[in-house]
This record gives structure tokens, sequence and C-alpha cells, in this order.
């Protein structure tokens, strides 16, 4: 069996981006997110989130801070009997940071640790460097989010909300 991901950027994919969210009060779930990952999983797919959160370095809130909120999207998700196989994270604000998107030292990490088929994988991102960064790391498939500011992207799909990415494209 091949191995294959979902990867997913966290705010503005998973949880809505109010700026830097980093307590539960603030967490919304992206609507669609919920029905989107099952459709997934159903597909032998391993949801893995990749995300900047440069709030740490910026000094808004604390690593810890983000791991106690990485604990309570976990558990709401496996309530919704969604399992997350792993989150890698760059805390960095330097662009030149090989984990810093739109760079894919993260995705890189996730193929390694998971043995995974890049090309058989498929990210989803609500930002261009989202696209870029799995797009060089080699996955196969990129979806964005469409947004105000996006005129252009090299993404292949541009849909306007999770609804619409299992539509996107034949599996």
């Amino acid at each position: 069996m091949i191995n294959k991901a979902l990867f997913l950027d966290r705010d503005g994919v998973v949880n809505i981006d109010h700026g830097y969210v980093c307590h539960h009060m603030d967490f919304q779930f992206v609507d669609g997110l919920f029905e989107l990952c099952r459709y997934f999983q159903d597909k032998n797919y391993k949801i893995i989130i990749i995300t900047n959160q440069s709030g740490v370095a910026r000094g808004y809130f604390t690593e810890n801070d983000l791991l106690e909120l990485h604990k309570y999207m976990l558990s709401v998700l496996r309530r919704e009997k969604i399992t997350i196989v792993d989150i890698f994270y760059c805390i960095s604000v330097d662009n030149a940071h090989p984990d810093r998107k739109p760079n894919p030292g993260l995705f890189l990490k996730a193929r390694d640790a998971h043995s995974l088929d890049m090309t058989a994988s498929i990210s989803i991102g609500d930002k261009e460097r989202d696209i870029l960064a799995a797009k060089k790391a080699g996955v196969g498939v990129n979806v964005l989010l469409v947004n105000e500011s996006d005129i252009f992207s090299v993404a292949e799909y541009r849909v306007k909300n999770l609804w619409e990415v299992s539509n996107a494209y034949q599996l």
C-alpha cells in the first residue's frame, strides 16, 4: 500500500485565522474540516498538519501555549473520529529557515518520518507560501483556498471552501 498524506495548513484551513491564534477559546474549526478529514481518512490518507507558528518567536505566545492548543485541537478531532498522525511546525520568523514555508523543510520531515509518497499526496493551504512549499517538496496535488488577496496562484486547484475540495478533482 502507498503511504500518502493529506497535508493541511493550520491557520486558515484547520481553524479560522484570527491572527496568531494560541488559546482554545479563540480556536474555531473551519466549516467542512471534519467532513474533509473523514473523506480522506476513508481513502487511507494520513492527515498531517504543516504550519508556520512564528507567534512564538515574535513573543505573542510560548511554545508551551502552542503545544497546549494542539492538544486541545487533537482532542476535539479525536471526538470527531479524526486522526491527525502528526503536526510539524516552525516557530522561526526567518524566511531563509529551511522549515519556514515557503521552504519545504516541514514537508520533507513529514515525508521521512512517515515514509510518504509525495506524488500521491495532497496539500491544502490558504496562502501561496503553503502551495510553494508543497510543490518544492514534490507534493502531487495542491489546493489553494481562495481569498480576496490571491489573484494568481501556482496551485493546481482553487476552491472557495473545504466543501469543494473533494469535488475539485477525481481521486
